[in-house]
């Protein structure tokens, strides 16, 4: 009789989640409702097959390979923007299930990227040249090769982008200008790291919200080449949340990491770590 217990459904979405992203390649909407299952206890393997099945039955309105980059993006618009009503104001960036593709899908609201998010998928399944465009600040689409590249809006209810207007919106959100490797497709988990970013962005203006912060770093964690100060950012997310035995051996795996470069730094990790345990006293 084999007395092992099932893994709980979150550790299973975990370990889904870090089987896909060092998938060969990548699925960034299975990645995406992967995220939105953490965050939502509500959303089981049914929901997963029922936002999958949108997307489809959305991508099956495109008309037949409407040909040009820009009769598919202007095909997208008609169908996501104009018909269906997807779009963002910014009043969504205000709400977690802005980021979360579920939510996304059922309320045809939410962040730039998450839109475009909706409108690669669709365009992907619908045969389109399509990628997305991470402009700082903004996250839009492309259709077709660089040399050829139309940009679309999605959070503009896909608002095909005239010349200089990515410009504008890099200006807009930082002030610079515009570079020419902005406008490179941007890979499948870079993607998924900045939703990740953006969901621990807001969280963090929420002091209350540090389960979703601590989330989203754990989520980050299970991507490959993160950033080895996530390590850090877990342990003091513990310790704020009162779990000091495991930051301190967080913040005491970080020192590991750290020591090669910076034997005092890790010291004051390990420093950390001590005063983490001796909390539990």
């Amino acid at each position: 009789m084999n007395s092992a217990q099932p893994s709980p459904p979150s550790a299973r979405w975990r370990e889904r989640f870090a089987r896909e992203a060092r998938a060969e390649r990548p699925d960034l909407s299975l990645l995406c409702l992967l995220i939105g299952a953490e965050a939502d206890p509500d959303l089981d393997e049914a929901g997963l097959d029922a936002a999958q099945t949108e997307l489809d039955r959305l991508a099956g309105l495109v008309p037949y390979r409407p040909g040009s980059p820009r009769a598919w993006a202007e095909a997208l618009s008609g169908v996501l923007g104009s018909e269906y009503g997807f779009h963002g104001t910014p009043a969504d960036y205000d709400r977690l299930g802005s980021s979360l593709l579920h939510v996304v899908l059922r309320r045809r609201r939410g962040l730039p990227i998450l839109l475009s998010v909706v409108w690669m998928e669709v365009a992907r399944r619908a045969g389109a040249p399509v990628h997305g465009v991470a402009l700082p600040g903004h996250f839009v689409v492309g259709f077709g090769p660089p040399e050829d590249q139309v940009l679309a809006d999605p959070f503009a209810g896909g608002r095909v982008l005239g010349e200089g207007e990515a410009g504008v919106l890099v200006k807009g959100a930082t002030g610079g200008g515009l570079d020419a490797a902005m406008l490179s497709p941007a890979p499948a988990l870079d993607v998924v790291r900045r939703v990740l970013n953006n969901i621990t962005a807001w969280a963090a203006a929420r002091p209350e919200r540090t389960d979703v912060s601590l989330w989203s770093v754990e989520l980050a964690l299970l991507l490959p080449a993160h950033p080895a100060k996530l390590r850090y950012d877990r342990a003091q997310l513990l310790l704020r949340r009162g779990d000091f035995l495991t930051a301190a051996a967080e913040f005491e795996a970080y020192a590991e990491v750290v020591e090669g470069v910076s034997p005092e730094a890790a010291e004051r990790l390990r420093g950390q770590g001590r005063r983490s345990r001796a909390r539990l006293n």
